[in-house]
């Protein structure tokens, strides 16, 4: 099996499944810094990143808006100084798909 970083999101339909309890156990692991958390009833993956400034801090949110681009899936970015959270789920079907943890993988390798 590939490492989730070298996957490509598929197209996700408001139809599609959210992760099940076995596959979150699977796939969690393999992007360990990443917090479920749950806002409004909705799963979702978020990270915090550090940075010396602000400068770097906005670099890194462009790295990620591209990569958001590319995948054609879009997380919730909040910049400050010297920090950005990264907040990936699926908003049509309110919840985690596979897509989101192949995301937050291709967020780390950034």
């Amino acid at each position: 099996m590939s490492t989730l970083k070298t996957q490509q999101c598929e197209a996700c339909r408001a139809d599609s499944p959210l992760v099940s309890d076995q596959d979150r156990k699977e796939l969690h692991p393999q992007v360990p810094d990443w917090m479920l958390v749950e806002e409004d009833g909705i799963e979702k993956l978020q990270r915090h990143f550090t940075f010396k400034n602000f400068v770097q801090a906005l670099d890194f949110t462009h790295r990620v808006g591209d990569l958001a681009e590319q995948e054609g899936h879009h997380p919730a970015i909040l910049t400050e100084y010297g920090k950005v959270t990264v907040t990936w789920w699926t908003h049509k079907i309110h919840g985690l798909h596979r897509n989101d943890f192949i995301c937050a993988a291709k967020t780390d390798a950034l």
